[in-house]
């Protein structure tokens, strides 16, 4: 398991380096396509739901709502879309009529819990460990068993206490391996991104993470048993049955773990989300454990200042796949790492969190050229390399994207004005 993060992509996330700048909303009336936009609550409690997916059915087009219940969706006039399918964890699927008057509107859609059909789910005694095992000895039946490229939207976002200083984002091309292989195949192109960066010098700390838009290949556990999903490595973790949830109305086992062993390198704990019918995993919530932050600093920091103090305070990360057809897809990852950090002889230390998030917004299959080794996005690259300054409001096109949220829209207004 050590291995992983001597393999997984070394990138700088550096405050004030490597961060873009955000898309405004915004519609090109003469664009080939419209935009539906809006909020999706749950029906009982009026309260916003945030990461649910918003899809077109019958294609591989999608995109996920933001924290604040917020989506908007591109759909290209060729497609002739009526409906879109919504579908969150623990919710009916909904699918929504498009109408005439949605577009250039916001759009509520409410959401019903579907907790009671559970109720009619037999429960059987099942051992935690063994459900996981055969799951994973169906990897290679359940997910997909040819070359994917798929279309993501990434975003990364960095805060120095509660103020953003850096906000970057791409649109990807990423190039999948059957699930029959490793990650190794895998790469990753930025296709085009934007930054804003922080002007002020105190906003000036340089340090050197894992992660950035190759989080979509190696944090893609089941593709990456390394990092808890290896068959032969299960014994060194502890397996509990929860209680089962719904995901796209079909029933699911939820088994937590948590490390029953002590290594040399830290571990992981979460939770695993698994069909009932299929056994395939749709959905892992985990984080690094904290039990010593010194383990936990060396899974994650590859360099800083000699004089810094560096303590990780979490690390934690979301992964979700969409069954399509038969076959099980990456959909959506997410991660968030707080820290704190300061420089000898300083009094107080200052706390950094450093949000990073990549939705597939599509998916072609079938004949798929492999992005050349020299245009993939580098174990040691900056994604500030990659991007430059723009403030287009329609430079996304006709891309789909997470809209940003209100605090992220007002942190924008709030970088360009320093920047003038």
């Amino acid at each position: 398991m050590k291995a992983i993060y001597s393999k997984t992509a070394q990138l700088i996330l550096a405050v004030l380096i490597s961060v873009a700048c955000i898309p405004l909303q915004a519609q090109n009336m003469s664009a080939n396509y419209i935009t539906i936009s809006g909020v999706v609550k749950d029906k009982n409690s009026n309260k916003k739901l945030e990461y649910v997916s918003i899809s077109v059915p019958g294609t591989n087009i999608g995109t996920i709502t933001n924290t604040d219940g917020v989506f908007s969706i591109k759909l290209n006039n060729a497609l002739e879309a009526k409906t879109l399918e919504i579908s969150h964890i623990g919710y009916r699927n909904m699918k929504y009529t498009i109408n005439q008057e949605d577009i250039g509107h916001e759009v509520t859609i409410y959401l019903i819990p579907n907790v009671n059909l559970l109720k009619d789910v037999i429960v059987q005694p099942v051992d935690a460990q063994k459900l996981v095992e055969e799951a994973i000895r169906k990897i290679g039946d359940n997910n997909s068993s040819e070359v994917n490229m798929l279309t993501g939207f990434y975003r990364e976002t960095i805060k120095k206490r509660r103020n953003y200083i850096n906000i970057s984002e791409a649109i990807l091309d990423i190039y999948k391996t059957p699930y029959t292989q490793d990650i190794a195949g895998d790469r990753v192109q930025v296709y085009k991104g934007r930054k804003l960066i922080s002007p002020k010098p105190n906003d000036t700390l340089i340090v050197k993470f894992q992660g950035g838009p190759n989080l979509s290949t190696f944090m893609d556990v089941v593709k990456n048993p390394e990092l808890f999903l290896d068959i032969n490595t299960l014994g060194m973790y502890r397996y509990n049955m929860e209680e089962s949830v719904m995901i796209d109305e079909r029933p699911h086992y939820v088994v937590s773990f948590r490390p029953q062993v002590v290594l040399p390198y830290a571990l992981h704990f979460g939770k695993l989300y698994i069909d009932k019918q299929s056994l395939t995993f749709s959905r892992a919530e985990f984080s690094l454990s904290m039990d010593d932050r010194n383990k936990a600093t060396q899974a994650i920091l590859r360099k800083k200042p000699f004089k810094m103090h560096f303590k990780p305070e979490e690390v934690s990360f979301l992964v979700t796949y969409k069954q399509q057809d038969g076959k099980s897809y990456l959909n959506y990852v997410w991660s968030e790492v707080k820290f704190k950090c300061d420089l000898k002889r300083r009094l107080f230390s200052t706390g950094y969190t450093i949000v990073s998030e990549m939705v597939v917004t599509d998916r072609k299959s079938g004949k798929i050229n492999k992005i050349p080794f020299k245009q993939s996005f580098g174990q040691n690259q900056v994604l500030s390399d990659k991007v430059q300054n723009f403030y287009d409001p329609n430079f996304w096109e006709d891309y789909n994207i997470i809209e940003p949220t209100e605090s992220l829209e007002n942190a924008v207004s709030k970088l360009r004005k320093q920047q003038n």
